[in-house]
């Protein structure tokens, strides 16, 4: 599935459930936000990536500092496997959560699905972790 079309299904699937979505301008140059859902009130940025392997820890540092950058909180969609150190960059973050897995099956499906609307929990221990040069 085309990555912009993989977007486009994830935005219409909350706004199946009722939820406003808001789109972007543009595809391209979108700041690392491929679109924003308000659920119950709460605003959540959304990150939607199409992997055939596991995500990579890089891409969720990077929209973890984007979500405390904009005070928001975010939602890293993704088709992949969660490895350990992306794991630890959620657990050592504020705020943003990993939809994967049987999650993202119940988003698509219609089945019951509701991200962590409580307050975002303080990490226990920070998580230092330093994106290498490719």
């Amino acid at each position: 599935m085309d990555p912009l079309a993989f977007e486009e299904l994830l935005l219409e699937a909350f706004e199946r459930r009722g939820h406003r979505v808001i789109r972007n301008c543009r595809y391209t140059g979108d700041g690392g936000v491929d679109g924003e859902v308000i659920i119950d009130g709460i605003r959540f940025l959304i990150q939607a990536k199409r992997y055939k392997d596991a995500i990579r820890p890089e891409h969720v540092w990077d929209f973890a500092q984007l979500c405390a950058t904009r005070r928001q909180r975010g939602l890293f969609i993704h088709t992949g496997r969660t490895g350990g150190m992306s794991r630890a960059v959620v657990d050592g973050a504020t705020g943003i959560q990993i939809v994967s897995g049987q999650k993202l099956l119940a988003l698509l499906t219609g089945a019951p699905f509701l991200p962590d609307l409580c307050e975002p929990r303080r990490p226990r221990e920070t998580i230092a972790f330093r994106r290498t040069s490719s």
